[in-house]
């Protein structure tokens, strides 16, 4: 059921698409005026306006009626939400005090061991005086 209401949402989406891109803006009135009213003739003498505004209509009301369909099963299928999807904690950890948290990293005193090898102790060398 809800794949046929995805095929209508996406032919309402079209044909609304379809429809708006045929319909005349309001300066088109003034071009029929100096000759090429004629083009109107294939909808009737009333020209097109009402054919193309009530078939957007249609298809605008269809499109809504899908969407909000379409919401509708969304909600349906969607699992717990955030509070229910926690995981169960035991009570009685949360009556215990919490150890205190600091923004300061804490720094590694053990001393680093690396391949280098460590160099000799050396005497202070003393200057001889004459």
């Amino acid at each position: 059921m809800e794949t046929i209401v995805v095929v209508v949402h996406i032919i309402a989406a079209i044909a609304i698409i379809g429809l708006v891109l045929l319909q005349q803006g309001k300066g088109a009135d003034a071009g029929a005026a100096f000759g090429s009213g004629a083009s109107q003739t294939v909808f009737g003498s009333a020209g097109s306006g009402n054919f193309l505004t009530r078939s957007t209509a249609i298809a605008a009301t269809v499109f809504f009626i899908t969407s909000l369909t379409l919401a509708i099963y969304a909600k349906q299928n969607t699992s717990a939400g955030i509070i229910e999807g926690l995981p169960i904690v035991n009570p009685d950890l949360l009556s215990q005090p919490l150890a205190p948290v600091s923004d300061v990293p804490q720094v590694d005193t053990t001393p680093a061991v690396t391949d280098l090898p460590v160099a000799p102790a050396t005497t202070p060398v003393t200057p001889q005086g004459n």
